[in-house]
Protein backbone atom coordinates (compact mmCIF):
# COMPACT_ATOMS: atom_id res chain seq x y z
CA UNK A 1 0.00 0.00 0.00
CA UNK A 2 1.33 2.97 -0.84
CA UNK A 3 1.35 6.08 1.59
CA UNK A 4 -0.26 9.49 1.14
CA UNK A 5 3.11 11.01 1.05
CA UNK A 6 4.02 8.77 -1.82
CA UNK A 7 0.31 9.32 -3.74
CA UNK A 8 1.38 13.06 -3.55
CA UNK A 9 4.69 12.56 -5.39
CA UNK A 10 3.61 10.62 -8.06
CA UNK A 11 0.60 12.83 -8.29
CA UNK A 12 3.12 15.93 -8.51
CA UNK A 13 4.91 14.42 -10.90
CA UNK A 14 2.26 12.90 -13.30
CA UNK A 15 1.34 16.93 -13.30
CA UNK A 16 5.10 18.17 -13.81
CA UNK A 17 5.18 15.57 -17.34
CA UNK A 18 1.56 16.98 -18.45
CA UNK A 19 2.28 20.65 -18.15
CA UNK A 20 6.09 19.82 -20.09
CA UNK A 21 3.76 17.85 -22.55
CA UNK A 22 1.35 20.45 -23.14
CA UNK A 23 3.94 23.48 -23.08
CA UNK A 24 6.00 21.67 -25.77
CA UNK A 25 3.00 20.82 -27.97
CA UNK A 26 1.63 24.29 -27.80
CA UNK A 27 5.19 25.83 -28.85
CA UNK A 28 5.27 22.86 -31.42
CA UNK A 29 1.46 23.77 -32.56
CA UNK A 30 2.13 27.88 -32.43
CA UNK A 31 5.53 27.01 -34.67
CA UNK A 32 3.37 25.25 -37.16
CA UNK A 33 0.73 27.63 -36.86
CA UNK A 34 3.22 30.20 -38.61
CA UNK A 35 4.18 27.69 -41.33
CA UNK A 36 0.79 26.70 -41.92
CA UNK A 37 -0.43 30.85 -42.22
CA UNK A 38 2.01 31.64 -44.70
CA UNK A 39 0.62 28.70 -46.87
CA UNK A 40 -2.95 29.65 -46.59
CA UNK A 41 -1.91 33.12 -47.71
CA UNK A 42 -0.17 31.99 -50.80
CA UNK A 43 -3.17 29.72 -51.69
CA UNK A 44 -5.65 32.50 -51.14
CA UNK A 45 -3.02 34.65 -53.41
CA UNK A 46 -2.28 31.92 -55.87
CA UNK A 47 1.87 31.66 -55.21
CA UNK A 48 3.42 28.75 -53.64
CA UNK A 49 4.61 30.39 -50.72
CA UNK A 50 7.78 28.50 -48.62
CA UNK A 51 8.66 25.56 -50.21
CA UNK A 52 12.31 25.76 -50.12
CA UNK A 53 13.40 25.10 -46.67
CA UNK A 54 13.24 20.64 -46.76
CA UNK A 55 10.62 19.09 -48.17
CA UNK A 56 7.94 21.02 -49.30
CA UNK A 57 9.11 23.80 -47.07
CA UNK A 58 8.28 21.91 -43.75
CA UNK A 59 11.32 23.10 -41.90
CA UNK A 60 10.57 26.64 -42.77
CA UNK A 61 9.29 27.20 -39.21
CA UNK A 62 12.92 25.84 -37.83
CA UNK A 63 14.87 27.85 -40.61
CA UNK A 64 12.63 31.19 -38.85
CA UNK A 65 13.41 30.13 -35.32
CA UNK A 66 17.09 29.73 -36.01
CA UNK A 67 17.63 32.66 -37.96
CA UNK A 68 15.36 34.49 -34.43
CA UNK A 69 17.72 32.94 -32.06
CA UNK A 70 21.07 34.21 -33.84
CA UNK A 71 20.37 37.84 -34.41
CA UNK A 72 22.04 40.44 -32.47
CA UNK A 73 19.98 41.29 -28.96
CA UNK A 74 19.81 44.98 -29.20
CA UNK A 75 18.29 46.82 -26.53
CA UNK A 76 17.80 50.34 -26.90
CA UNK A 77 19.79 52.78 -25.13
CA UNK A 78 16.95 54.63 -23.64
CA UNK A 79 14.87 52.40 -22.95
CA UNK A 80 13.84 50.81 -19.96
CA UNK A 81 16.14 47.36 -19.81
CA UNK A 82 14.02 45.75 -16.80
CA UNK A 83 10.79 46.20 -17.98
CA UNK A 84 12.12 46.07 -21.88
CA UNK A 85 12.99 42.30 -21.34
CA UNK A 86 9.76 41.44 -19.00
CA UNK A 87 7.34 42.97 -21.59
CA UNK A 88 8.16 39.92 -23.76
CA UNK A 89 8.25 37.27 -21.04
CA UNK A 90 4.74 38.09 -19.73
CA UNK A 91 3.15 37.70 -22.69
CA UNK A 92 4.55 34.26 -23.48
CA UNK A 93 3.77 33.31 -19.49
CA UNK A 94 0.65 34.32 -19.45
CA UNK A 95 -0.18 33.01 -22.71
CA UNK A 96 0.65 29.51 -21.83
CA UNK A 97 -0.67 30.16 -18.62
CA UNK A 98 -4.05 29.61 -20.22
CA UNK A 99 -3.29 25.95 -21.16
CA UNK A 100 -3.66 25.03 -17.25
CA UNK A 101 -7.56 24.53 -17.07
CA UNK A 102 -8.51 23.63 -20.46
CA UNK A 103 -9.94 19.64 -20.31
CA UNK A 104 -7.81 17.84 -23.58
CA UNK A 105 -9.87 14.57 -23.01
CA UNK A 106 -11.15 12.25 -20.87
CA UNK A 107 -8.89 10.20 -18.30
CA UNK A 108 -6.55 7.75 -19.18
CA UNK A 109 -5.14 4.77 -17.41
CA UNK A 110 -1.35 4.18 -17.58
CA UNK A 111 0.43 1.75 -15.13
CA UNK A 112 -2.80 0.94 -12.89
CA UNK A 113 -3.47 4.75 -12.21
CA UNK A 114 -6.15 6.85 -13.22
CA UNK A 115 -4.80 10.25 -15.26
CA UNK A 116 -6.82 13.18 -15.66
CA UNK A 117 -5.48 15.04 -19.07
CA UNK A 118 -6.05 18.34 -17.24
CA UNK A 119 -3.78 20.31 -15.32
CA UNK A 120 -5.93 21.62 -13.12
CA UNK A 121 -9.68 21.04 -12.76
CA UNK A 122 -10.78 24.63 -10.74
CA UNK A 123 -14.25 25.36 -9.99
CA UNK A 124 -13.95 28.89 -11.34
CA UNK A 125 -11.86 27.85 -14.59
CA UNK A 126 -13.36 30.60 -16.87
CA UNK A 127 -12.07 33.11 -14.19
CA UNK A 128 -8.82 32.23 -13.86
CA UNK A 129 -8.72 32.48 -18.07
CA UNK A 130 -10.47 35.95 -17.84
CA UNK A 131 -7.23 36.71 -15.22
CA UNK A 132 -4.75 35.31 -17.15
CA UNK A 133 -6.00 37.08 -20.55
CA UNK A 134 -5.63 40.39 -18.57
CA UNK A 135 -2.26 39.78 -17.60
CA UNK A 136 -0.88 39.21 -21.64
CA UNK A 137 -2.29 43.30 -21.90
CA UNK A 138 0.51 44.25 -19.18
CA UNK A 139 3.43 42.44 -21.62
CA UNK A 140 1.93 44.74 -24.35
CA UNK A 141 1.67 48.02 -22.59
CA UNK A 142 5.18 47.37 -21.04
CA UNK A 143 6.65 46.75 -23.99
CA UNK A 144 5.66 49.37 -25.85
CA UNK A 145 6.28 51.49 -22.72
CA UNK A 146 9.77 50.09 -21.86
CA UNK A 147 10.49 51.21 -25.68
CA UNK A 148 10.75 54.82 -25.34
CA UNK A 149 9.18 55.16 -28.61
CA UNK A 150 6.38 56.90 -29.58
CA UNK A 151 4.62 54.79 -31.78
CA UNK A 152 5.29 51.82 -29.13
CA UNK A 153 3.38 53.67 -26.89
CA UNK A 154 0.50 54.38 -28.87
CA UNK A 155 0.23 50.84 -30.29
CA UNK A 156 0.44 49.60 -26.38
CA UNK A 157 -1.94 52.41 -25.71
CA UNK A 158 -4.23 51.10 -29.09
CA UNK A 159 -3.84 47.06 -27.79
CA UNK A 160 -5.04 48.07 -23.74
CA UNK A 161 -7.93 50.46 -25.12
CA UNK A 162 -8.93 47.29 -27.44
CA UNK A 163 -8.52 44.30 -24.78
CA UNK A 164 -10.62 46.29 -22.27
CA UNK A 165 -13.32 47.16 -24.75
CA UNK A 166 -13.57 43.55 -26.08
CA UNK A 167 -12.80 41.74 -22.75
CA UNK A 168 -16.43 43.21 -21.25
CA UNK A 169 -18.41 41.84 -24.38
CA UNK A 170 -16.76 38.53 -24.48
CA UNK A 171 -17.43 38.26 -20.95
CA UNK A 172 -21.12 38.94 -21.28
CA UNK A 173 -21.65 36.40 -23.58
CA UNK A 174 -20.38 33.97 -21.81
CA UNK A 175 -22.45 34.43 -19.01
CA UNK A 176 -25.27 33.38 -21.16
CA UNK A 177 -23.68 29.96 -21.74
CA UNK A 178 -22.31 30.31 -17.68
CA UNK A 179 -26.55 30.68 -17.14
CA UNK A 180 -26.94 27.68 -18.94
CA UNK A 181 -24.62 25.05 -17.18
CA UNK A 182 -24.61 26.52 -14.05
CA UNK A 183 -21.06 25.70 -13.60
CA UNK A 184 -17.44 27.63 -13.99
CA UNK A 185 -15.35 24.70 -14.58
CA UNK A 186 -14.85 24.18 -18.29
CA UNK A 187 -14.62 20.46 -17.64
CA UNK A 188 -17.87 20.48 -15.89
CA UNK A 189 -19.01 22.20 -19.22
CA UNK A 190 -17.86 19.98 -21.78
CA UNK A 191 -19.63 16.65 -19.99
CA UNK A 192 -23.05 18.66 -19.71
CA UNK A 193 -22.70 18.99 -23.66
CA UNK A 194 -21.94 15.30 -23.76
CA UNK A 195 -24.92 13.70 -21.70
CA UNK A 196 -27.21 11.36 -23.63
CA UNK A 197 -29.49 13.82 -25.56
CA UNK A 198 -27.94 17.07 -24.99
CA UNK A 199 -26.88 19.41 -28.14
CA UNK A 200 -23.73 21.16 -28.04
CA UNK A 201 -23.77 25.23 -26.78
CA UNK A 202 -23.85 26.25 -29.83
CA UNK A 203 -27.63 25.73 -30.72
CA UNK A 204 -28.22 27.27 -28.13
CA UNK A 205 -26.28 29.98 -28.01
CA UNK A 206 -25.17 31.23 -31.51
CA UNK A 207 -24.96 35.00 -31.03
CA UNK A 208 -23.23 34.32 -27.94
CA UNK A 209 -20.59 32.33 -29.96
CA UNK A 210 -20.56 35.07 -32.50
CA UNK A 211 -19.81 37.91 -30.14
CA UNK A 212 -17.39 35.61 -28.33
CA UNK A 213 -15.39 34.77 -31.56
CA UNK A 214 -15.13 37.97 -32.77
CA UNK A 215 -14.00 39.28 -29.45
CA UNK A 216 -11.28 36.47 -29.61
CA UNK A 217 -10.21 37.80 -33.12
CA UNK A 218 -9.79 41.27 -31.15
CA UNK A 219 -7.79 39.97 -28.14
CA UNK A 220 -5.31 37.91 -30.12
CA UNK A 221 -4.86 41.33 -32.22
CA UNK A 222 -5.92 39.29 -35.50
CA UNK A 223 -6.83 41.16 -38.51
CA UNK A 224 -9.18 43.14 -38.98
CA UNK A 225 -8.46 44.20 -34.86
CA UNK A 226 -4.70 43.98 -35.54
CA UNK A 227 -4.23 48.21 -34.56
CA UNK A 228 -1.76 47.41 -32.04
CA UNK A 229 0.05 46.08 -35.09
CA UNK A 230 -0.60 48.31 -38.13
CA UNK A 231 2.32 48.73 -39.74
CA UNK A 232 0.80 51.46 -42.17
CA UNK A 233 0.32 53.71 -39.17
CA UNK A 234 2.69 52.82 -36.54
CA UNK A 235 5.64 50.79 -37.96
CA UNK A 236 5.61 48.45 -36.49
CA UNK A 237 3.59 48.39 -33.52
CA UNK A 238 4.67 47.50 -29.63
CA UNK A 239 7.18 45.45 -30.26
CA UNK A 240 9.03 47.78 -32.92
CA UNK A 241 12.06 47.96 -30.62
CA UNK A 242 12.45 44.57 -30.09
CA UNK A 243 14.80 41.94 -31.68
CA UNK A 244 15.44 38.20 -31.59
CA UNK A 245 14.00 36.18 -29.37
CA UNK A 246 12.43 38.78 -27.63
CA UNK A 247 10.36 39.73 -30.51
CA UNK A 248 10.13 35.92 -31.29
CA UNK A 249 8.31 35.72 -28.04
CA UNK A 250 5.53 38.53 -28.94
CA UNK A 251 5.04 36.62 -32.09
CA UNK A 252 4.62 33.36 -30.48
CA UNK A 253 2.69 34.81 -27.96
CA UNK A 254 0.00 36.06 -30.24
CA UNK A 255 -0.22 32.30 -32.12
CA UNK A 256 -0.40 30.79 -28.82
CA UNK A 257 -3.27 32.64 -27.73
CA UNK A 258 -4.46 32.16 -31.15
CA UNK A 259 -4.41 28.20 -30.32
CA UNK A 260 -5.96 28.84 -26.30
CA UNK A 261 -8.50 31.07 -27.59
CA UNK A 262 -9.74 28.00 -30.42
CA UNK A 263 -9.65 25.28 -27.68
CA UNK A 264 -12.07 27.44 -25.32
CA UNK A 265 -14.25 28.15 -27.73
CA UNK A 266 -14.18 24.32 -28.73
CA UNK A 267 -14.78 23.44 -24.99
CA UNK A 268 -17.59 26.36 -24.65
CA UNK A 269 -19.49 26.18 -27.42
CA UNK A 270 -18.71 22.47 -29.81
CA UNK A 271 -18.00 20.06 -27.12
CA UNK A 272 -14.84 19.91 -26.44
CA UNK A 273 -13.21 16.26 -27.00
CA UNK A 274 -16.84 15.10 -27.88
CA UNK A 275 -17.23 13.04 -30.75
CA UNK A 276 -21.14 13.55 -32.23
CA UNK A 277 -22.57 10.29 -32.95
CA UNK A 278 -20.09 8.17 -30.95
CA UNK A 279 -21.03 6.92 -27.80
CA UNK A 280 -17.06 6.71 -25.65
CA UNK A 281 -18.49 4.32 -23.04
CA UNK A 282 -18.62 1.74 -25.73
CA UNK A 283 -14.56 1.93 -26.36
CA UNK A 284 -11.77 1.24 -23.53
CA UNK A 285 -10.75 4.16 -21.37
CA UNK A 286 -7.54 4.93 -23.07
CA UNK A 287 -8.83 4.38 -26.84
CA UNK A 288 -11.88 7.25 -26.14
CA UNK A 289 -9.17 9.33 -24.39
CA UNK A 290 -6.60 9.09 -27.72
CA UNK A 291 -9.92 9.56 -29.70
CA UNK A 292 -11.38 12.75 -27.71
CA UNK A 293 -8.07 14.55 -27.70
CA UNK A 294 -7.94 14.17 -32.00
CA UNK A 295 -11.67 15.57 -31.87
CA UNK A 296 -10.25 18.48 -29.29
CA UNK A 297 -7.30 18.98 -31.83
CA UNK A 298 -9.54 18.85 -34.99
CA UNK A 299 -11.81 21.70 -33.75
CA UNK A 300 -8.80 23.86 -32.63
CA UNK A 301 -7.20 22.97 -36.73
CA UNK A 302 -10.48 24.31 -37.84
CA UNK A 303 -10.89 27.55 -35.66
CA UNK A 304 -6.98 28.34 -36.73
CA UNK A 305 -7.80 27.87 -40.51
CA UNK A 306 -10.54 30.31 -40.06
CA UNK A 307 -8.51 32.87 -38.18
CA UNK A 308 -6.05 32.82 -41.03
CA UNK A 309 -9.22 32.86 -43.71
CA UNK A 310 -9.98 35.90 -42.13
CA UNK A 311 -6.95 38.04 -41.93
CA UNK A 312 -6.02 37.29 -45.51
CA UNK A 313 -9.78 38.54 -46.60
CA UNK A 314 -10.88 41.23 -44.31
CA UNK A 315 -9.43 45.04 -44.60
CA UNK A 316 -8.75 46.50 -41.10
CA UNK A 317 -10.68 48.83 -39.04
CA UNK A 318 -10.31 52.16 -38.30
CA UNK A 319 -9.77 52.52 -34.92
CA UNK A 320 -13.00 54.47 -34.34
CA UNK A 321 -14.87 52.04 -35.86
CA UNK A 322 -13.02 49.21 -33.95
CA UNK A 323 -13.68 51.00 -30.32
CA UNK A 324 -17.67 52.19 -32.07
CA UNK A 325 -18.30 48.51 -32.57
CA UNK A 326 -16.62 47.13 -28.88
CA UNK A 327 -18.72 49.26 -27.16
CA UNK A 328 -21.79 50.11 -28.91
CA UNK A 329 -22.52 46.70 -30.83
CA UNK A 330 -21.28 44.21 -29.13
CA UNK A 331 -22.01 45.23 -25.23
CA UNK A 332 -26.18 45.58 -26.34
CA UNK A 333 -25.93 42.53 -27.89
CA UNK A 334 -24.55 40.31 -25.25
CA UNK A 335 -26.74 42.47 -22.66
CA UNK A 336 -29.88 41.44 -24.93
CA UNK A 337 -28.27 37.65 -25.14
CA UNK A 338 -28.09 37.11 -21.66
CA UNK A 339 -31.73 38.36 -20.73
CA UNK A 340 -33.03 36.41 -24.01
CA UNK A 341 -31.20 33.41 -22.05
CA UNK A 342 -32.99 34.27 -18.91
CA UNK A 343 -36.40 34.78 -20.07
CA UNK A 344 -36.05 31.13 -21.65
CA UNK A 345 -34.58 29.26 -18.74
CA UNK A 346 -37.31 30.74 -16.59
CA UNK A 347 -39.92 29.69 -19.29
CA UNK A 348 -38.44 26.13 -18.83
CA UNK A 349 -38.33 26.11 -15.19
CA UNK A 350 -42.09 27.26 -14.76
CA UNK A 351 -43.40 26.24 -17.96
CA UNK A 352 -44.14 28.53 -20.78
CA UNK A 353 -47.20 29.74 -19.97
CA UNK A 354 -47.33 29.82 -16.82
CA UNK A 355 -44.04 31.94 -16.98
CA UNK A 356 -45.69 34.40 -19.11
CA UNK A 357 -48.73 35.02 -16.75
CA UNK A 358 -46.59 35.00 -14.10
CA UNK A 359 -44.08 37.68 -15.68
CA UNK A 360 -47.33 39.99 -16.88
CA UNK A 361 -48.92 39.71 -13.13
CA UNK A 362 -45.50 41.70 -12.17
Amino acid sequence: MMTVLQIDVLLLIEKLVLIAIIVLASLGIALYTTFAERKVAAILQDRPGPERAGPFGLLQPFADGLKLIMKEEIIPSHANKGLFILGPALAMTAALMTCAVIPWSSSVELFGRKIDLQIADINIGILYIFGVVSLGVYGIMIGGWASNNKFSLMAALRGASQAISYELAMGLSLIAVLMLGGSLSLKTLVEQQMQPGALWNIAYQPLGFLIFFVCALAECNRTPFDLPEAESELNFGYHQEYSSMKLGFYLFAEYVNMIMSSAVMACLFFGGYDIPFLDEKTLSPNVAAVLGLLALLTKIVIFLFVFMWIRWTIPRFRYDQLMNLGWKKFIPLALFNMLLTGFFILMKQEGTWQSVTHLFNK
